[in-house]
C-alpha cells in the first residue's frame, strides 16, 4: 500500500514543476508521476533532479514494442532508480516478462528492483469506444480483468485500473497485486475527460492499493492544501480500522 498520493507532475517543462513544487514545504518528500508529456520535454535529466530533490518516482511511459526493445528499455530505465514504472498490457505475455527481465538486469541494487505495473484500460476509456474504436467485444470488466491475470502471470508487480475494478481485480489475483488508481477526485461529480472516477476514501474502500492525483492537485490555488486534503482522506478508511 502506497500511503502518499502519487502526484501527477502533468507539465511541459522543468521550470513549471520547480513552480508548482515551490507551493510546498522544501522537507515534503513526495510520490510523484512523470509521464510522457514531460520526459519528452526533458529527459532522463527530469527524473535525476526529482531524485535529487528527495522524491520517489512513478514512470508513466506505457511502454509498447516487441519483447527485446522493451528489456534493453527498462534495463536503462532501471539505472534511474524510479520506484515504479509501466507497460501496455496489450503487448502480451512475452513483453511483459522482458519488461520484468530488463528491470532486474538494469537495477544497481538487486534488492531495489523498480515495480512493473501494466496499463489495462485507461479510465479515459468507456466500453462504448473500447468496442468500437478496438473492436474489443469483451465488457470493459472482462477486458481489464483478462489483462490484469496475464500481468500476474507475468510476473508483474500490479496494474494501472479503474477503482472500480481494484476488487474483482484482488479476487483472481491476490490483495498485494498492485491496483493503482488514476481518476481520482476530491468530489466524484468532476470528471473533466476521465469516465470512470472516484473520491480518495471509496477508492481505498474498493481496494486500491494507489492513488494518482493530478490536476486537482496541479490546477489548485493552494495545491498543498489540496493534497493534504486528499492524503487525508485516501488514509481514512486505514484509520477507521
Amino acid at each position: 500500500m502506497i500511503e502518499r498520493p502519487i502526484i501527477a507532475l502533468d507539465f511541459a517543462s522543468k521550470h513549471e514543476i520547480q513552480n508548482f513544487l515551490n507551493k510546498f514545504p522544501t522537507n515534503e518528500a513526495l510520490f510523484v508521476k512523470v509521464g510522457m508529456e514531460i520526459f519528452y520535454q526533458e529527459g532522463p535529466a527530469i527524473v535525476r533532479w526529482l531524485k535529487e530533490e528527495g522524491h520517489d518516482i512513478f514512470l508513466d511511459l506505457k511502454l509498447h514494442d516487441i519483447p527485446n526493445t522493451v528489456q534493453r528499455s527498462m534495463k536503462g530505465l532501471a539505472k534511474m532508480g524510479v520506484s515504479i514504472t509501466t507497460v501496455q498490457a496489450a503487448g502480451g505475455l512475452e513483453m511483459m516478462q522482458q519488461a520484468k527481465e530488463g528491470l532486474k538486469q538494469g537495477s544497481i541494487e538487486k534488492d531495489k528492483v523498480p515495480q512493473v505495473i501494466a496499463v489495462t484500460q485507461l479510465t479515459s476509456t468507456s466500453q462504448e469506444q473500447m468496442q468500437k474504436e478496438q473492436l474489443v467485444q469483451a465488457t470493459l470488466e472482462e477486458s481489464v480483468l483478462h489483462y490484469a491475470k496475464n500481468a500476474q502471470k507475468a510476473g508483474l508487480d500490479g496494474v494501472v485500473c479503474s477503482a472500480w475494478e481494484a476488487q474483482k481485480i484482488h479476487e483472481i489475483t491476490t490483495q498485494d497485486f498492485m491496483c493503482l488508481s488514476p481518476g481520482i477526485r476530491p468530489q466524484e461529480n468532476i470528471a473533466d475527460d476521465q469516465k470512470r472516477v472516484v473520491t480518495p476514501y471509496k477508492a481505498r474502500e474498493l481496494g486500491a492499493n494507489a492513488i494518482v492525483v493530478g490536476r486537482p492537485i496541479t490546477l489548485a490555488d493552494d495545491p498543498y492544501k489540496v493534497y493534504q486534503m486528499i492524503k487525508t482522506d485516501w488514509r481514512n478508511r486505514k484509520n477507521e480500522q
